[in-house]
């Protein structure tokens, strides 16, 4: 991501470089917080936790019709569940702060999967169950 001081040269050779080392390049050419994936991903599992925690409906249809309607292997919640329940508490967290919307969700996440332990993926548990944590197992966590 270059920014207004950046050198168009220095750009441009940087997302050659990338593209040289087998990288996929993303050239962003405007400061972005979130880049480009977050700016997209962050409103999206927004909305699919509202509609959670709204009660509008479970998190395995609203994953499913994601998932059936734009042939996605993942849902909003299985990525939810790799990004970390931990992760996704705590920024709610922050964000209520400013933002009372997030209140309900910080709460509804603390109570269902944050005190019981179910933290994700990572843990063998969070929206849905993972027989074999592959980050939970004790030689993961001493490599």
């Amino acid at each position: 991501m270059g920014h207004a001081g950046t050198d168009k040269k220095v750009f441009d050779d940087v997302v050659e470089f990338a593209k040289a080392i087998g990288m996929m390049a993303l050239p962003i050419y405007k400061e972005q917080p979130g880049h480009l994936l977050n700016s997209m991903l962050v409103p999206f599992l927004i909305s699919a936790t509202e509609l959670w925690v709204k009660e509008v409906s479970d998190h395995e249809m609203i994953d499913r019709a994601w998932m059936k309607s734009f042939g996605s292997p993942l849902g909003p919640f299985a990525i939810l569940d790799i990004i970390g329940i931990n992760t996704v508490y705590n920024v709610a967290k922050l964000n209520a702060e400013t933002n009372p919307n997030m209140t309900p969700l910080m709460e509804k996440l603390d109570a269902e999967f944050i005190k019981p332990g179910h933290l994700g993926m990572f843990a063998g548990k969070g929206f849905y169950s993972y027989p074999n944590p592959t980050y939970a197992s004790e030689d993961f966590l001493k490599s």
